[in-house]
């Protein structure tokens, strides 16, 4: 049987498994302003947090790191629950500062959710987004996602508290 072909991505743009050794440009990534703004991170991320955080993978989770040549632009990931909740996981997703807009944070949520549905049999994947983040709330709309709820006052991010959606896909 042939695989499917490869979904088309922006020129130049690979993605592959995120490695230990990508803990610094990782850890680049996370410290930029706008990435950082749209996650729980506090500034100033460290690279040993970052390479922890890569060395403790469970088995089942899903790490998909997108380049633009020899940079890091974007980072995706799965993390399946336990149990009676198995059949669903949750998303993280986050894209350079200076390359949002230009397809990378879509390739990576079409691989993680081809991942999702073709080769880890999930069924729910949801997401917690600050409900200020448009752009992002309009992407994962685009792929199917629906709010389910807000959670107000959800995080205290540059001095003041922040609401953010819940967001899942079923299948």
């Amino acid at each position: 049987m042939t695989p499917p072909d490869h979904p088309r991505h922006p020129d130049g743009l690979i993605l592959r498994a995120g490695r230990p050794e990508d803990a610094e440009a990782l850890t680049d990534l996370a410290n930029l302003p706008l990435y950082r703004h749209g996650t729980m991170r506090l500034p100033f991320q460290g690279v040993a947090e970052t390479r922890r955080w890569l060395e403790s993978q469970a088995e089942g989770q899903l790490h998909i790191v997108a380049l633009q040549g020899d940079l890091l632009v974007g980072s995706a990931g799965l993390r399946p629950n336990p149990g009676r909740r198995r059949h669903a996981a949750v998303l993280g997703l986050g894209v350079h500062d200076a390359y949002v807009g230009r397809g990378i944070g879509s390739a990576l949520l079409r691989a993680v959710l081809d991942a999702a549905d073709n080769w880890m049999g999930l069924t729910r994947i949801e997401l917690t987004v600050f409900s200020d983040n448009q752009p992002a709330i309009r992407l994962y709309e685009r792929f199917g996602f629906e709010r389910e709820g807000v959670a107000r006052r959800f995080a205290f991010r540059a001095g003041a508290y922040a609401d953010a959606d819940m967001m899942a896909r079923l299948r």
